[in-house]
């Protein structure tokens, strides 16, 4: 949100009944519409996810305080069934709540999360960094509730019941809307009734100035404690003496829930003394150095990003920290980091992706990752509380970084492209670490996307993706091109040939695409942001194309007789059958998306390389692939060919959002310079040439004239004139 103005422009006022002539205000209060309708359309979604499903199976944690005399009024103490983590004043705050409000209570706490989540929404974008730009104030508020929305911990409160939203909400208020000392110190105390570590922004209150309001939020943290102590005596000795503030309280420890430096601590094998010692020293480095840069960040003018590292800083010093009261990472995308345009936003991609997508979509599946992706909301956490290098407003290249070089402006052969003239023509290479997180978060969503095809299992749509492979096999016996089976067998005869088309099916898919666009970000970073556009079209109408027509394979189809040399004989007494089925779709065949990658790099060496044997080369490549996928068994030949089609939509996609490509944009800009530069040089060599010709005419007129008024002599040997 805050990253939105980088133009370096004076902000704008903004005036809600102004510009109402002015067509680029009537488009940004037609998008802020139409943001505030998408918001509305994911808290609606949320609302009937939560609605829709079974009573016993939502508001799970909502229900561990209803007992069999009413809510909360259960026998022994809360903390018996091991669910309940929250302080005892949270549990007191719902006793007067009685039998009859049961029943209200799941559609009331729905509702009431839904307005809780709205209004945090609002007193974020409020209350953003000065100065704004009137793009940013129109729009942030919309922007902020839509990514709150979207958003693990909310969504979690949403679905489970849980308190993190309050506790985040009356912090807000007490920082940003309390106009007094008393009502900030009241509502931050509170807060730290209900979740301890939030005592943290009390220090925040005394460094910066507001120590009346950092005392009294001490004194209602205390009062409060001591009050439910009083009333709860035997929870409140559990919770704060047995479980040490909670700890160990709703679950292991260990859990990947708990997102705190002890749940990562235990998950890396440590325990005991050495343990605890860790995690005390870490927290207390950690919450030292989170309040130091919050009080620098709060002088500095940006308060929402201190309250943002302070409640980072509160994540890593509690004992445990639920997925709901991790909410504090999501504000932290306020603050700016880079020097540089192209790095400018590669902070809040992360954290928006971090907070809005579970940790196996971000790593792969691999063993040595675990450690980054099982605490990847904890490193996002103590990383914004520590380390990351937030701008200040005073620096030059707060508004203003250093742009990328762009190609200048050329006209493309057809009249209306490029059809988003903003997307410029970038020759810098992007961001690395941008780069990698958005091929890895896309290429998680393609494998999903790919297996919800058939409604999560390839038993779902078996019968359909057979039905469709009759169909492709019937036109493809009309033209003629039904070789499937033939070639299979035969190769299948060829030992070597077998093995060479099985390794090359399985391991080239891949490794070529990726190896070329390493190639291209390092040796040709402009045609890597064309070709990286091409490739990103095609995989997505691939994937309306595996979504909208499931196909077999030749070698899933029952009775054709396509030998497996991959993945082995198949098991079709067996719903789920093949060695893959439970990662995969085996039902994502058309288009192939094995040859048209393949294609893909095929035409992209072709364009980029200078030599021809290596344009040979890289066309060399399809032809193996089409060869390797038909021969294989894992593709038809019509594959092959939508394949084909969805790569050469991609470019042309690319070519009609963006222009011509950057290389060939610069250098047609060289040439028509060059051209300009070699008219002007033969129109004076021509003026020059003129000129001699005109003095030479002139010279021989007058040598004429001259001639002319001379007498005539008549020689005696010549005739008289008759």
């Amino acid at each position: 949100m805050a990253n939105a103005e980088h133009s370096g422009r004076t902000a704008e006022p903004f005036l809600p009944g102004a510009g109402s002539t002015d067509p680029a205000g009537a488009r940004l209060r037609a998008a802020r519409l139409g943001l505030w309708l998408v918001a509305a359309l994911l808290a609606v979604r949320q609302v009937a996810a939560v609605l829709g499903t079974p009573r016993g199976e939502r508001l799970t944690d909502l229900g561990t305080w209803v007992g069999p005399d009413g809510v909360l009024h259960v026998n022994g103490s809360l903390y018996d069934s091991a669910r309940f983590t929250g302080t005892p004043f949270g549990g007191l705050v719902l006793k007067p709540l009685t039998r009859a409000a049961e029943q209200a209570l799941g559609w009331g706490w729905t509702f009431g999360t839904l307005l809780l989540v709205a209004a945090l929404g609002v007193i974020a974008a409020r209350n953003l960094p000065r100065p704004l730009g009137r793009r940013t104030s129109l729009l942030a508020a919309p922007v902020a509730t839509s990514l709150l929305m979207l958003s693990l911990p909310v969504r979690n409160a949403f679905w489970l019941g849980q308190t993190g939203i309050i506790t985040v909400l009356l912090v807000a208020l007490g920082c940003f809307v309390a106009r007094d000392w008393r009502t900030a110190g009241v509502l931050i105390g509170v807060a730290a009734a209900l979740q301890p570590a939030v005592l943290l922004f009390a220090a925040l209150l005394w460094f910066t100035g507001r120590r009346r309001a950092a005392a009294a939020s001490g004194a209602a943290f205390a009062g409060l404690t001591l009050l439910t102590w009083a009333a709860m005596p035997r929870d409140s000795y559990i919770y704060w003496v047995h479980h040490m503030a909670g700890a160990g309280l709703g679950g292991e420890a260990d859990a990947l829930a708990n997102q705190s430096l002890h749940g990562a601590l235990l998950r890396l094998g440590l325990a005991g003394p050495l343990e605890i010692g860790l995690f005390l020293s870490l927290g207390a480095a950690v919450a030292v150095l989170g309040v130091r840069r919050a009080v620098r960040y709060a002088r500095d003018g940006q308060l929402l990003l201190a309250v943002a590292v302070t409640g980072c800083a509160a994540i890593a010093v509690s004992p445990t920290t639920w997925q709901h009261q991790l909410l504090w990472v999501l504000p932290a995308v306020v603050g700016r980091v880079g020097r540089r345009a192209a790095d400018r936003y590669v902070w809040p991609v992360a954290v928006i992706v971090v907070m809005t997508l579970p940790g196996a979509m971000l790593l792969p599946h691999m063993a040595a990752l675990f450690p980054l992706r099982d605490n990847a909301v904890l490193l996002a956490a103590v990383a914004a509380a520590t380390v990351v290098p937030f701008l200040s407003r005073t620096s030059p290249r707060y508004r203003t970084p250093i742009p990328a070089e762009q190609t200048p402006p050329v006209p493309a052969r057809l009249g209306r492209v490029p059809l988003l003239p903003f997307l410029e023509r970038v020759l810098t290479r992007p961001n690395l670490l941008l780069e990698l997180l958005l091929i890895r978060v896309t290429y998680a969503a393609y494998q999903r996307v790919r297996l919800a095809a058939t409604g999560g299992t390839n038993s779902g749509g078996r019968a359909r993706a057979e039905t469709h492979g009759q169909q492709i096999l019937d036109i493809e016996r009309f033209l003629h091109l039904d070789v499937e089976r033939a070639v299979n067998h035969w190769v299948t005869g060829v030992g070597w040939l077998r093995d060479f088309f099985d390794f090359y099916y399985t391991s080239f898919h891949f490794v070529v695409p990726l190896t070329l666009l390493a190639v291209l970000y390092v040796r040709r970073p402009a045609d890597y942001r064309w070709a990286r556009a091409s490739l990103g079209f095609a995989t997505l109408l691939a994937l309306v194309g595996f979504w909208l027509y499931p196909l077999a394979p030749p070698r899933l189809m029952p009775g054709l007789g396509v030998i497996d040399t991959v993945h082995g004989v198949q098991d079709f007494s067996k719903p789920d059958y093949g060695t893959l089925t439970a990662l995969t779709n085996q039902y994502a065949a058309m288009p192939s998306l094995h040859f048209g990658w393949s294609l893909w790099c095929g035409l992209v060496i072709a364009i980029v390389a200078r030599r021809r044997w290596v344009k040979a080369l890289g066309l060399l490549h399809p032809l193996l692939t089409v060869s390797s996928i038909v021969t294989t068994g894992n593709h038809w030949v019509l594959d092959a060919a939508g394949g084909a089609t969805v790569v050469l939509a991609g470019f042309a996609l690319s070519y009609l959002l963006m222009g011509p490509r950057a290389q060939a944009a610069t250098a047609a800009t060289a040439a028509a310079t060059a051209r300009t530069a070699m008219t002007g040089s033969a129109a004076e060599a021509e003026v020059g040439s003129e000129a001699e010709v005109g003095s030479e005419v002139e010279a021989e007129a007058a040598a004429r004239g001259r001639r002319a008024a001379e007498p005539v002599r008549v020689s005696r040997k010549d005739p008289a004139p008759r």
